[in-house]
């Protein structure tokens, strides 16, 4: 990043700028951070790119209720599979400018990933978007981070210290977040309620975050504008994250909130909280998530109580093997249920950003589920059937760069 160097205001923009780098890009962390590649730089502006591609082997035992069992290719076991471009400016007044596109694509086909994006015509109903994480513009400065265009929401981003397996793509809490917070914003005519500017509860569109780190404090507000006439909280999402971290503790919470873009009324609100604590080569992990769903009249559709608790162990410098345990209960009253999941794993560090993942899951879900309680109980993908005792095992590659 080509930063002025005659100011002395600027190493703490520095430290901001990267801190919110380090946030937005997921491959950050669980050791597959990327080294951007220099596309082209003048003496204010820097532009690079960066990219993830993650695939491997998914074996599963029991993929329907009779048994049936299923191997395949799947892309993105450890982190999603992208190809970002990014780029910094030096502006008057010690601020920067910056811009971030980035899309997500499937590596065992090389289409363009699904999304959770309501769709507003015929044109766009596959989902299939070019920049589906990031695609937005931002000012840095002394005095914060403002990020305005479709971005990654703060939520999720404040507990990827405190979630057991940081939100992997396979075998985390990362699809009960996101199926938890579907099924009521994409298909107002399935579900009752409906926002179009969430996609399962991680990227928003329309959408402007103020950042900062104050006092070890990283947080974020994000506001996302309904945009329909006459009322301006119609469709409207609000959303903040915080993280914080003093020696081996680390402590995160969260809230958003979507409302419905025709009645205004909330159609879901998720509120979070985690914690982490380190002892030398072993992190403990704790993380917790309510998320409610009503329809457009406000009746209950899901009341998710998700619960992950898990242990680092870094037993060899290349090596870290994970142990994390969940529990999901859905506690709607009509479709009261759970599932329990229990998940090993370990990471080899085979070269600079390239990592060799094993990973199993076992996974037994609660007979009788409704299909909104299944996925958003699920820690995979693809949920596993109810009434059903499931084992996944996936083994794949990571390659940053």
């Amino acid at each position: 990043m080509n930063i002025k160097k005659a100011s002395q205001a600027k190493p703490r923009m520095v430290s901001q700028v990267k801190t919110l780098t380090a946030m937005i890009l997921l491959s950050s962390v669980a050791n597959t951070a990327s080294a951007d590649i220099l596309i082209g730089e003048t003496d204010s502006t820097k532009l690079s790119m960066y990219g993830i591609l993650d695939i491997g082997a998914l074996y599963q035992d029991n993929v329907t209720t009779d048994g049936s069992e299923k191997l395949g290719l799947e892309t993105s076991g450890l982190r999603q599979t992208v190809i970002g471009f990014k780029g910094t400016r030096d502006l008057d007044n010690d601020m920067d400018a910056f811009f971030n596109l980035e899309a997500h694509f499937d590596l065992d086909t090389g289409m363009f990933h699904g999304t959770g994006d309501a769709a507003t015509d015929a044109d766009d109903s596959s989902g299939r978007l070019l920049f589906r994480r990031q695609a937005n513009i931002g000012l840095s400065g002394d005095w914060g981070t403002v990020i305005a265009g479709r971005q990654y929401g703060p939520a999720l981003l404040a507990h990827l210290s405190t979630e057991p397996r940081v939100f992997k793509e396979q075998f985390s809490n990362l699809y009960s977040w996101a199926y938890s917070q579907l099924f009521t914003t994409v298909n107002g005519a399935n579900s009752g309620g409906r926002n179009a500017n969430n996609d399962v509860g991680i990227f928003f569109k329309n959408a402007l975050q103020y950042r900062n780190n104050i006092n070890g404090v990283d947080f974020g507000v994000l506001y996302s504008f309904g945009g329909q006439e006459g009322s301006q909280k119609d469709g409207d999402v609000f959303a903040l994250g915080a993280a914080y971290t003093t020696g081996p503790l680390s402590l995160s919470g969260s809230y958003q909130n979507m409302r419905d873009q025709q009645t205004g009324e909330d159609v879901v609100t998720s509120w979070a909280t985690g914690a982490a604590y380190n002892i030398d080569d072993i992190t403990f992990k704790i993380n917790y998530m309510n998320t409610e769903n009503n329809d457009q009249n406000g009746n209950e559709i899901l009341d998710l109580d998700a619960l992950g608790m898990g242990v680092d162990w870094k037993w060899d410098p290349k090596h870290t093997a994970t142990v994390a345990y969940y529990i999901n209960e859905d506690n709607a009253p009509a479709t009261s249920s759970e599932t329990k999941s229990l998940v090993i794993s370990n990471e080899y560090t085979m070269g600079d950003s390239t990592i060799l993942y094993a990973q199993a899951a076992y996974v037994d879900a609660d007979a009788g589920m409704s299909t909104v309680s299944q996925y958003a109980t699920s820690i995979v993908a693809s949920p596993a059937p109810v009434g059903e005792k499931t084992t996944l095992i996936n083994i794949g590659v990571n390659f940053a760069f």
